[in-house]
């Protein structure tokens, strides 16, 4: 069937037909009541069931990071590797030009 005349009889038949403005027996009620069936969305259990769900993989990885500082090899940390001297020695090393500082005062 050709498409243009297929579209030139269905604008035919709409024409012929024209909507009515007259609204459906109780449309109004059946349309709340499909609305108040409809379950509201409730945001606090989804972050809750999320937030469950990311606590087992949170503890696994934590329990293995615990498991792999406690068990390095203790040999490897050198004083010259050690990272928490190198940062306590550069933390204090403003304290310690401060003292220089006010004891030439």
């Amino acid at each position: 069937m050709n498409l243009a005349e297929l579209e030139r009889k269905l604008i035919a038949a709409a024409r012929a037909n024209p909507p009515s403005d007259r609204v459906p027996y109780a449309f109004e009620k059946r349309i709340m009541a499909r609305l108040a069936a409809c379950p509201a969305v409730d945001t606090w259990a989804l972050w809750s069931r999320a937030l469950w769900r990311a606590a087992a993989p949170c503890a696994a990885i934590m329990v293995a990071l615990a498991a792999w500082s406690f068990l390095s090899p203790s040999h490897l940390t050198t004083p010259a590797n050690d990272l928490s001297q190198a940062l306590e020695q550069t933390l204090l090393a403003a304290a310690e030009q401060e003292q220089a500082f006010d004891s030439t005062w």
